[in-house]
């Protein structure tokens, strides 16, 4: 079993950027932390949390919050927290490789008839003539991080259209939506409930999906650390299987449409857009509705083509295999 202390984990980062489910064991009331985004594509965790069913499954689960994904993989790996739902990064793949962390199951997905991730131009670099994505040949795309999903989405548009992008890392999706308003940066990617509202008022211009470039895009991965994987098959089993349910009445109110939605936003509204009054939060957390996977399956097709774009464009090992990353021994998985 392999641990690493904050420190350690910040140097393997610093080097990466150089270079159905089984019934659960109960895990007897075990205290865990859970790392999440305020997004309602993270809501099957919180909704899991709000009914029981975390409890029900034998976990007391406590959440802490973060602003990107690179930050949860080192928070993993560093054992601050047990288990989280963000994208596949490349420190996320580096930190695998040296044996920190596992990617066990999948979440959000861009599914068609299922409205998904937008990109965007500024509005600024749109009243400047730049209205399609082939426009953007030459231009600023803004990024979280080098490695991250962002990066990933606009080199797969910029790959189709044939253009160069410039890629932008600004750290935070708050300093994003800052330097899209202000025009510092040409071009986005991000999830529907950001997008639509800003797009609405006027402050950027929506002009593709994701799900036009990425079909089947395995978006958001449920990851832990190689030693719970290893060793702690009956928490990890009991997180999946609460994550599991939450999700499903997340679709059955979200999606399906056969459960209450209006209750279901109540619920996520204690933890999305949490700062507005319900009425004005209600639109953007509908809004940001998208496919979570049954059962937490995982979509290994998406993940391995991740990981190829993350090796051709050297931002991890070449030597990296499928495996490093992904225990798939926990879920049903759609065959790379």
């Amino acid at each position: 079993m392999v641990h690493f202390n904050r420190r350690q984990t910040l140097t393997l980062m610093g080097a990466a950027a150089a270079s159905g489910l089984a019934a659960p064991a109960l895990a007897m009331n075990k205290k865990i932390k859970v790392g999440a985004l305020r997004f309602t594509s993270h809501s099957g965790s919180f909704i899991a949390q709000e009914r029981g069913y975390f409890a029900d499954a034998g976990l007391d689960v406590e959440f802490e919050f973060f602003q990107a994904a690179q930050p949860m993989a080192i928070a993993i790996a560093s054992g601050d927290i047990d288990y989280a739902v963000t994208a596949v990064s490349g420190g996320l793949i580096s930190l695998a490789q040296k044996g920190a962390i596992k990617v066990i199951g999948g979440a959000l997905s861009e599914e068609k008839g299922i409205d998904g991730q937008k990109y965007l131009i500024s509005d600024a670099s749109y009243q400047a003539g730049i209205k399609t994505a082939k426009d953007l040949d030459g231009k600023r795309f803004a990024v979280t991080q080098a490695g991250s999903s962002f990066h990933y989405m606009g080199a797969k548009l910029a790959a189709a259209e044939g253009i160069d992008l410039q890629f932008t890392p600004l750290q935070k999706v708050g300093a994003i939506i800052g330097a899209m308003k202000s025009g510092q940066v040409d071009a986005w990617s991000i999830v529907p409930h950001i997008a639509k509202p800003l797009a609405a008022a006027g402050a950027w211009h929506m002009i593709a999906n994701v799900s036009d470039y990425i079909p089947d895009y395995q978006v958001t991965t449920v990851f832990t650390s190689s030693g719970n994987a290893a060793n702690e098959r009956g928490m990890t089993e009991s997180f999946l299987n609460g994550f599991s349910r939450g999700v499903d009445d997340y679709a059955a109110a979200m999606i399906d449409k056969t459960a209450d939605q209006d209750a279901m936003v109540d619920l996520i509204h204690k933890y999305v857009y949490a700062d507005r009054p319900r009425e004005k939060a209600a639109k953007s957390i509908i809004n940001g509705t998208m496919r979570l996977n049954t059962g937490a399956a995982l979509n290994l097709a998406s993940i391995q083509d991740q990981l190829g774009w993350f090796q051709s464009e050297g931002l991890v090992d070449a030597d990296i295999a499928l495996d490093h990353l992904v225990d798939a021994s926990y879920v049903d998985t759609i065959p790379a």
